[in-house]
């Protein structure tokens, strides 16, 4: 049985989180968090005031960026 707040599929959870902050693990172990602005079938996704982080310390602000659905390894709400 599907949680009420994430519906049934993934993409219903994304949906969820937009506007809201998130953190996005790559497969390069690179992790980036800011607010989830918008997002695609592909799971490319924009984020606003992105942050580049390392070891759980900012190493980089960036402003808005897209991310390629690829390379994507986790989302998570903060």
């Amino acid at each position: 049985m599907a949680d009420a707040t994430y519906e049934s599929r993934p993409l219903d959870a994304l949906n969820q989180a937009r506007n809201k902050r998130v953190i996005v693990e790559l497969k390069n172990n690179k992790q980036y968090t800011g607010v989830l602005k918008a997002f695609d079938i592909h799971v490319n996704v924009v984020l606003d005031n992105a942050e580049e982080r390392s070891n759980g310390e900012v190493t980089r602000k960036l402003g808005s960026v897209f991310l390629r659905g690829d390379m994507i390894v986790m989302i998570s709400a903060e």
